[in-house]
């Protein structure tokens, strides 16, 4: 008997908010695209229209989200975050920006000691995200303002 290679996704659980979520995320990354959603119809269990299953990917990375009907006394935690590797400063700052928008700033874009530009905030919908420049990033930049 085959049996069929092991995979791990990250899995996303919101209430109700779901599509918006993933619309928004694959909105902000380039190769980001919604590859497959399965809605609740008149029967349920959930309400109509809201996500059963979605699966899309945001930079080649895929994610998996749902939409639970049973409502939770927990939510998302900084403890977990989706750790992102900037290409540029323009890039930590447009994506800081449009994440924080309604969100939660948990450590501002500054130089820290592991990293010369990192950001973390929790966005809208509670999903903590870690945004860092790696310092190859910043010498490559420097490097090609002399040329």
């Amino acid at each position: 008997m085959a049996s069929l290679p092991q995979k791990i996704t990250t899995f996303l659980m919101f209430e109700g908010r779901a599509e918006e979520a993933l619309t928004f995320y694959t909105s902000l990354f380039e190769d980001s695209e919604v590859i497959d959603i399965t809605r609740y119809g008149a029967e349920g269990p959930g309400e109509e229209g809201k996500v059963v299953k979605a699966t899309f990917s945001l930079a080649g990375q895929r994610f998996i989200c749902i939409d639970s009907y049973v409502k939770h006394a927990f939510g998302f935690t900084p403890a977990v975050s989706l750790f992102v590797e900037c290409e540029s400063a323009a890039e930590l700052d447009g994506l800081y920006a449009a994440l924080a928008d309604g969100g939660q700033e948990l450590m501002p874009v500054g130089s820290y000691g592991f990293s010369p530009r990192f950001g973390w905030v929790n966005d809208r919908f509670g999903v903590s995200w870690q945004l860092n420049l790696p310092e190859e990033a910043v010498r490559g930049a420097e490097g090609t303002q002399g040329a």
